[in-house]
């Protein structure tokens, strides 16, 4: 991949463009969109409304106009379209969860340099976050983007004549759902921390898939899995754990699986020198942040790890799909 060719203004860019970042992180906390997507607002009325000073609530409004978030004309201020349809929690399209998510974030990569110093993780793993909110904002920022791109994987990847998908650590089941709307005969089983269970089902429950898709609570790291899958969906969660751990993941996989059964893996891969693509390699850091062992893999690395597992036929499924993410496969 060719290396970008930096300028000075590029750089200073890049120092700085957490300001903006921090900008849509305080208009999606403070929800000025939903108010706004409604009907235009002065700024001194929306301040009333979310119990913040006229001054600031100005001075935040006007940047998100500048940033193209808001429009301004005399004094009032309302959503663009694009904002009503991504940020306004009465839109279906709602995007909030997982710019929370982000803004969770944000502390730790602060102290990233520690991180590195040490070798060692400076917050807690956001999948195993006690804090409601975090929570939530991690598990339905998972949903928010699995809805972005699993109708594009899913209709690529032929599971006619299977009938039942294992969703390892599906969180609120975005996968397990789209790939049982895809295939009228499948079922599903979302295995993931007890904690997932009340938004996992009430996810399901919102696509009336409930009668095809159970969830069954535990530890898969620690823990056996249930038995008796033609399929299993591995989604982004192997880069939370070192090899060694992705390989026992995977054998348990594997002997959740009937004879012929296919594992697929989704992750963000890197390419085998592992200096690119951009994505992927940010990505391990943010699991360095945030994990004792978790980190991007390459192509070469999650073949291999299949391999260990006792996979067959071990495959990259050909799919064209943004920041670096792929689909590894093989067969029981």
């Amino acid at each position: 991949m060719e290396k970008k060719e930096w300028t000075l203004p590029q750089l200073l860019q890049l120092s700085d463009a957490y300001w903006a970042t921090c900008t849509l992180h305080a208009g999606v906390k403070l929800d000025v969109f939903t108010p706004l997507a409604a009907a235009p607002g002065l700024a001194g009325d929306l301040a009333g409304h979310l119990g913040c000073s006229e001054r600031g609530m100005g001075m935040l409004l006007d940047a998100l106009a500048a940033l193209g978030l808001l429009n301004k004309k005399d004094h009032l201020y309302s959503a663009t379209a694009f904002s009503a349809k991504y940020l306004s929690k009465r839109s279906s399209d709602y995007m909030g969860h997982i710019i929370m998510h982000h803004h969770h974030l944000v502390a730790g990569w602060g102290m990233l340099d520690q991180a590195v110093k040490t070798g060692r993780p400076v917050r807690q793993r956001s999948s195993h976050e006690d804090e409601m909110e975090s929570r939530e904002s991690f598990l339905m920022g998972m949903f928010n983007l699995a809805m972005q791109i699993a109708p594009r994987i899913v209709p690529q990847i032929d599971l006619s004549g299977r009938r039942r998908l294992l969703d390892l650590g599906g969180g609120p089941g975005t996968y397990a759902i789209h790939f049982c709307l895809q295939n009228p005969e499948l079922s599903a089983v979302i295995c993931d921390l007890p904690t997932t269970r009340e938004f996992a089902e009430k996810t399901v429950a919102k696509f009336n898939l409930s009668g095809r898709i159970k969830f069954e609570a535990g530890d898969f790291e620690v823990q056996e899995l249930p038995k008796g899958f033609d399929t299993a969906w591995l989604s982004h969660i192997l880069h939370g754990v070192g090899p060694e751990i992705c390989v026992e993941i995977l054998k348990k996989t594997m002997r959740a699986l009937d004879p012929g059964g296919m594992i697929m893996v989704q992750e963000f891969i890197l390419d085998n020198d592992k200096d690119s693509p951009v994505f992927p390699a940010l990505f391990s850091l943010n699991m360095l942040v945030g994990t004792p062992e978790g980190q991007s893999y390459s192509e070469e690395e999650l073949m291999e790890m299949l391999k260990q597992a006792g996979a067959k036929e071990v495959r990259r499924i050909p799919l064209e799909l943004p920041n670096g993410a792929g689909v590894v496969a093989g067969i029981v």
